[in-house]
């Protein structure tokens, strides 16, 4: 099964506790499958199941009247689509993590 490499952006209304909710929803879905880069930011590798069900369980969150989400697909690994400046706290669990 290949990985696919994604960026998940969302903007999510917060004027009401039902917005609020939504965004925190959403955040905890897209950390279950990636990491944030930034606030509203996650970058995620991803194989076709997951990538599936991540959206699958993003689009029943959303309200599609009020937020707004996009899914970006990279081609090619982070390392040759991303150019980071400043703090970068991304770590690669493809790696072996060594403390």
């Amino acid at each position: 099964m290949r990985n696919v490499y994604i960026l998940v952006t969302y903007d999510v209304n917060t004027e009401t506790k039902a917005g609020r909710r939504r965004l925190r929803h959403i955040a905890t879905a897209c950390k279950d499958f990636g990491q944030r880069v930034q606030y509203s930011v996650f970058e995620c590798t991803v194989n076709d199941a997951q990538f599936e069900a991540l959206r699958h369980r993003l689009l029943k969150i959303i309200n599609k009247d009020e937020d707004s989400l996009r899914i970006y697909h990279l081609r090619g690994s982070r390392e040759d689509v991303v150019e980071s400046h400043g703090i970068d706290n991304y770590v690669s669990f493809e790696d072996p993590l060594i403390f």
